[in-house]
């Protein structure tokens, strides 16, 4: 009972140790990885004050956790020896009157050494003990988290898909209870160029989100040539797209191996052919080795726009059937930016594309322009039929160029 009592004490804080741990480290990796922002603002005495607050409550609950477990096995071995001293109190007043030889009282006193010694072998390892159990209930913490919904059973693969996409009633929140895509209702022809418009946080990236599956809506459908999307692989759904994102991702490797994500088997010709189309050749010839230079280490570094120009031409190797671009061309300078929407006229022909973009001198020739604001459709029509109306979709573009 008394290590019970204790070790109940001295897990808690064993718990809120790791806890705290997990904290100071996510304190660490967001202010090292913002080190050039935080030096721009003068903000190294903010930093420095947040990271002791978190260490100094980590260092209180390390104490506690540590100064209970620690009391378990003098508090036991205390215990064991009152036991021990009962027994040959209660034996030799025994042994006295005549009911108790010496030699039981001996045997009686043995008995409760080897009694109470697991007891003390258990105290002695209990804070290990418990710091693996606090430890370990962190981890079941993020095992018991809700997993992906895998692929339904018989979901079928999307071959030769023709880009017809139908969104119906579709309804979706990060957050129960607070909506943010609302009753999205949209039909995409095979073939046509979908711009989708709006100011910040009205849903436009989620709604790419949406399209590719990396959430399912909450309520409606997303059909692509008439199967839900939820009825379809992801692999399959995920393969019939070519995506850009405005965030750049390029993976420590060779530029050939970035180039080739989608799409391994491709040859030589097929990768230079597609860094020439996005205009990313010039600088790729300029590196080290080439197209063998390796990414993300000592020989070669590369600018936030050559990172874009790779993502592009990586999007145009892996000639997908419908395309995505949400800011594509974001860190592009200007120049080139008209050059790469040229390859972008030439890859979209024929394709069902989703564009998002703030620039919207981007998207004047889309054959659908959809207008959102807060989770809603608000406008739909071409550029030139938009501006007649003279409504959202025209105060947002001549706000732009006004």
């Amino acid at each position: 009972f008394a290590a019970k009592f204790i070790a109940q004490r001295g897990f808690a804080y064993f718990h809120e140790q790791s806890v705290r741990r997990g904290e100071l480290t996510g304190v660490v990796e967001e202010l090292v990885s913002g080190k050039d922002v935080l030096e721009a603002f003068d903000a190294q005495g903010q930093a420095c004050e947040r990271f002791r607050d978190v260490d100094a409550r980590l260092g209180e609950s390390s104490f506690k956790a540590v100064f209970y477990s620690s009391l378990v096995n003098p508090t036991t071995r205390f215990v064991n020896a009152l036991v021990y001293a009962g027994v040959g109190i209660f034996g030799a007043l025994a042994a006295i009157a005549g009911t108790l030889t010496v030699g039981g009282l001996t045997a009686f006193l043995s008995y409760a050494n080897q009694y109470t010694k697991p007891f003390n072998d258990i105290s002695e390892v209990l804070t290990e003990l418990q710091n693996s159990f606090a430890c370990a209930a962190r981890l079941f913490e993020l095992l018991d988290e809700p997993q992906i919904e895998p692929d339904r059973p018989g979901a079928i693969e999307l071959r030769g898909t023709t880009g017809a996409v139908s969104l119906s009633n579709v309804c979706f929140s990060y957050t129960p209870g607070r909506p943010l895509i609302r009753d999205f209702t949209l039909e995409v022809r095979p073939g046509t160029r979908v711009a989708i418009v709006g100011p910040t946080g009205c849903g436009k990236t989620t709604m790419i989100n949406l399209l590719m599956r990396f959430y399912d809506v909450d309520a409606g459908t997303i059909a692509i040539d008439g199967h839900d999307i939820r009825d379809v692989t992801r692999k399959s759904l995920r393969s019939s797209f070519g995506m850009v994102l405005q965030e750049t991702w390029v993976k420590s490797a060779t530029v050939r191996e970035n180039l080739t994500l989608g799409r391994p088997d491709a040859t030589d010709e097929q990768v230079k052919a597609a860094a020439r189309a996005a205009f990313a050749d010039e600088f790729i010839e300029r590196l080290p080795h080439g197209y063998d230079t390796m990414l993300n280490g000592e020989e070669a570094s590369i600018s936030s726009g050559q990172r874009q120009l790779l993502c592009i031409a990586r999007a145009m190797l892996a000639d997908a059937p419908m395309l995505i671009l949400d800011e594509a061309t974001s860190n592009i300078d200007t120049r080139t930016e008209v050059k790469v929407q040229k390859a972008f006229e030439r890859l979209m022909e024929g394709r069902t594309s989703f564009i998002v973009a703030h620039r919207l001198s981007t998207i004047v020739g889309a054959d659908v322009i959809v207008a959102m604001r807060d989770g809603r459709i608000v406008e739909t029509g071409t550029h030139d039929e938009l501006l007649a109306r003279g409504g959202f979709y025209a105060s947002l573009y001549e706000s732009q160029f006004s």
